[in-house]
C-alpha cells in the first residue's frame, strides 16, 4: 500500500458496505449465526413468547434464578424474569461491582394488533376480532396479509391457556379484508393514514353458523367461534378481558436476495439486537466487569408500566445483584454500582433506503451491510427525546469495537425535521448513567416483514461480546 493510500484511509471516514472487509471466519459464523437467529425469531413472535425462549437459552448455558444464590461471586451466572414479559441476566465480573456494569439492553416487544377486552362480535354473517394497534404502525400495512393469534388467557382459577394458531401449515390462517380497487375511489384519494381507520382493523374469524344453537341465538356465527374456541381452548367470551392476545403477521424469517445477504421477518425491531445481547451474554467468558442482558418490554408505547424501562425492576434487580456481590450492602454501594456503568442501549436505527433518498441525510445514515449502527442521539428535531452521547464515552465504543474487529458505522435516525422517534437510552441516562444507541441497521421499520443485513446482525453480537469482555 503506497503512502499516500495510508493517509487517506487513516484521515478519511466514511460509511460504506462492508462484506468486501470480512474474513473468511466472519464469514463462516456469520452464516451459522443468522440461520439460528431466524429460527429464534419464528418461535418469538412476542414479548412474552422471546421471553420463555430466552430463559429456556440462558438455562441450557448455566445460568440460574438469582433467587437461588444467597451470595455472588466472579463467574455466576444469574437471570430473573418481570412478569413473562422481560429478563435480565447476568455473568458476575472479577471487578468490584460497584465500580460499575457492562450493560446491554434491549426491547422484546415490536408492533402489533392486539385484540380488545371485549373483541368478538358478528356483523352479516361474519365473525371478527376487533383489535388496538400496539406502536407505531402503518395500518394499511395489516390489511390481506397471513395472521397468527398469539398469546395467553388466564382464568378465573389463575389457569393460563397458551394460544397460538396461523403458524403450522395446516392451521388455519386469520386476515383483515380491505376494499377492492373497483370501490375504491374515495378510499384513494385519502391520506395513508386515514384511509385505513383504526377500528376497521378487525380480523375475519368465520363465516358458518352454529347448528345445535337455539332459535333465540341472534348471532349463530359467533357462537360457532365461541363453540370451537371452548372446544380448543377451554376459555369463554368473558375470559378474553383475562387475556393477552396478539396478531401477528404469519410469515417466516427468510433470507432476502438472490446472495442470501439479508435477512426477512416480523419483529426485528429490536428483536434482532435483543438475541445478540441474550447470546452475547451467555457466551462471555471470566469478564472483568459485571455482564448485564437487559431485555425489557413496551418500549414501542414509551417503555411505560412494571415491565418497561420506566419501572423500578430494572434498579430493583440491580440492588439485589449488588447486595449478594458486596458486604455491608447500602444504598450508595448501589448508586456507585449505577453511576459507573456503562450501558449500550440495543435498539435499532434507520438504514438508509434507496427508494426514499429524501428521508435520509446520506452522510450520516447507516448502510444495510455497513456494520453495527452507533448513534450518539436518537431523538427528533433539535434532538427532543435523545440522551446525547457524550464524545468520552464515544470514543471508548470506537476503541473497543476497532480493536475487536467489528465492523461498525456511525448513523443516525433520519433527517433532522423528517420526524424521528426514541429509545430506552434516555430512560437509562436518567438514572445516572453513561450510554449510547448502538445497534442494526433496519429497512422498513416496524412494518409486517422487516430488513436486516446478515453482516450487521453478526456485527451486533461480536459488538455487544467485546463490549461486555472489555
Amino acid at each position: 500500500m503506497s503512502n499516500e493510500t495510508e493517509t487517506e484511509k487513516n484521515l478519511f471516514y466514511e460509511n460504506k458496505n462492508q462484506y468486501s472487509s470480512l474474513s473468511e471466519t466472519d464469514k463462516k459464523n456469520m452464516a451459522a449465526y443468522s440461520s439460528e437467529y431466524r429460527s429464534f425469531l419464528d418461535m418469538s413472535k412476542t414479548e412474552r413468547e422471546f421471553a420463555v425462549n430466552a430463559q429456556k437459552y440462558l438455562e441450557t448455558n448455566g445460568f440460574v434464578p438469582l433467587s437461588s444464590k444467597d451470595s455472588l461471586k466472579a463467574g455466576d451466572k444469574v437471570y430473573t424474569v418481570n412478569r413473562g414479559k422481560g429478563i435480565i441476566a447476568a455473568v458476575i465480573g472479577s471487578e468490584d461491582i460497584t465500580n460499575g456494569t457492562s450493560i446491554v439492553g434491549a426491547h422484546i416487544d415490536s408492533p402489533r394488533l392486539d385484540l380488545k377486552p371485549n373483541p368478538l362480535y358478528e356483523d352479516s354473517h361474519f365473525a371478527y376480532f376487533k383489535t388496538h394497534y400496539y406502536g407505531g404502525i402503518k395500518k394499511y400495512q395489516w390489511t390481506t396479509i397471513p395472521l397468527a393469534l398469539h398469546g395467553v388467557a388466564t382464568l378465573q382459577d389463575g389457569t393460563q391457556i397458551q394460544i397460538s394458531i396461523g403458524e403450522e401449515d395446516d392451521d388455519p390462517t386469520f386476515v383483515i379484508s380491505d376494499l377492492l380497487p373497483h370501490f375504491a375511489k374515495d378510499q384513494m384519494q385519502k391520506k395513508l393514514a386515514e384511509a385505513i381507520p383504526g377500528e376497521s382493523l378487525n380480523i375475519i374469524l368465520g363465516n358458518i353458523e352454529g347448528k345445535d344453537c337455539g332459535e333465540d341465538v341472534k348471532e349463530k356465527v359467533k357462537y360457532n367461534i365461541l363453540n370451537l374456541l371452548n372446544e380448543k381452548y377451554d376459555i369463554c367470551e368473558e375470559d378474553f378481558i383475562s387475556s393477552e392476545i396478539e396478531a401477528v403477521p404469519a410469515y417466516k424469517a427468510r433470507d432476502l436476495g438472490f446472495d442470501r445477504s439479508m435477512v426477512a421477518g416480523y419483529g426485528q425491531d429490536d428483536r434482532v439486537c435483543a438475541y445478540a445481547a441474550l447470546r452475547s451474554v451467555a457466551d462471555v467468558k471470566k469478564p472483568k466487569y459485571t455482564a448485564v442482558c437487559l431485555l425489557v418490554d413496551k418500549e414501542e408505547i414509551g417503555s411505560v408500566g412494571n415491565t418497561g424501562m420506566r419501572s423500578r425492576y430494572f434498579e430493583n434487580v440491580l440492588a439485589k445483584i449488588v447486595d449478594k456481590s458486596v458486604k455491608d450492602y447500602n444504598d450508595i454501594k448501589l448508586r456507585d454500582t449505577i453511576s459507573n456503568s456503562i450501558c449500550l442501549s440495543a435498539d435499532v436505527c434507520a438504514a438508509f433506503d434507496p427508494n426514499f433518498p429524501e428521508a435520509s441525510e446520506k452522510r450520516n445514515a447507516s448502510l444495510v451491510n455497513g456494520g453495527i449502527g452507533v448513534m450518539k442521539y436518537s431523538g427528533s428535531g433539535g434532538k427532543s427525546g435523545s440522551s446525547d452521547a457524550n464524545a468520552e464515552l464515544m470514543a471508548q465504543i470506537r476503541k473497543i469495537f476497532n480493536e475487536n474487529d467489528v465492523k461498525w458505522q456511525s448513523g443516525e435516525l433520519g433527517k433532522i425535521d423528517g420526524g424521528g422517534g426514541g429509545t430506552i437510552a434516555g430512560f437509562v441516562a436518567n438514572l445516572d448513567m453513561d450510554v449510547v444507541d448502538v445497534g442494526v441497521p433496519i429497512l422498513s421499520m416496524h412494518s409486517p416483514y422487516e430488513i436486516a443485513g446478515k453482516l450487521d446482525i453478526y456485527m451486533a453480537y461480536k459488538g455487544y461480546k467485546a463490549f461486555y469482555e472489555r
